[in-house]
């Protein structure tokens, strides 16, 4: 999953930006609110993690012009605890809103929770067959046993899983894997579903030659 980290703070900029990656997430980042928004409007990301206080664009600011175009999942990251910040993120289109200081831990489960949610799925489990995916502690089973995925695997497999009768095309899947200072290799989605399919079963993603790939 790709996200986008809309904050001016440095230390908390880079600090978040390492856990996020950590938790398997791609991220890109912006330091203001013009830079965050155009980046926004140009790239389908599948959540967006925005600080309020920002130069040269505030948050709200950012929020309200995202809304007018597009409905990417957007967490709001403030120190603005008042009722009617809240209220005010939520009534500009923010699906979430967490105060600082926050646990890492529960970024990021609302950040899982919110992902889900745009995806249409209200628990962490998600069951295809015998393939068992728990997005929660990003585990996989095969007729109850574990099974050993990279980090990448797993991440083509939970996003096809998160829009399971969809096709997704190869260059949906490289822009939502991959954050703007990733290198990919032209073979890298073709290696990458061979190893799912051997280890989950053949028949579990479905190849449209020419188009993409799908879950059925």
């Amino acid at each position: 999953m790709r996200l986008l980290l809309i904050e001016d703070e440095p230390d908390l900029l880079s600090g978040l930006t390492r856990a996020l990656r950590r938790a398997g997430y791609s991220v890109d980042v912006a330091e203001d609110g013009e830079e965050g928004l155009f980046k926004a409007l140009e790239i389908d990301y599948d959540a967006i993690l925005l600080d309020v206080m920002l130069p040269r664009l505030d948050g709200w600011g950012v929020l309200a012009r995202l809304r007018e175009k597009k409905s990417t999942p957007v967490m709001m990251l403030t120190a603005r605890d008042a009722t009617k910040d809240r209220v005010r993120g939520f009534d500009t289109g923010a699906d979430d809103y967490l105060v600082k200081p926050f646990e890492l831990d529960e970024l990021l489960a609302r950040l899982r929770a919110l992902i889900r949610r745009s995806a249409g799925k209200s628990t962490p489990a998600i069951e295809i067959g015998a393939v068992k995916i728990d997005t929660a502690s990003r585990t996989v089973t095969l007729g109850g046993e574990p099974v050993a995925l990279t980090s990448r695997e797993y991440a083509v497999l939970e996003y096809l899983a998160l829009h399971r009768g969809k096709l997704v095309t190869r260059t949906t899947l490289y822009e939502h894997l991959y954050d703007e200072s990733g290198d990919t290799l032209s073979n890298m989605m073709d290696v990458l579903i061979y190893n799912l399919r051997t280890k989950l079963g053949r028949d579990l993603i479905t190849t449209r030659r020419g188009h993409g790939y799908c879950i059925p």
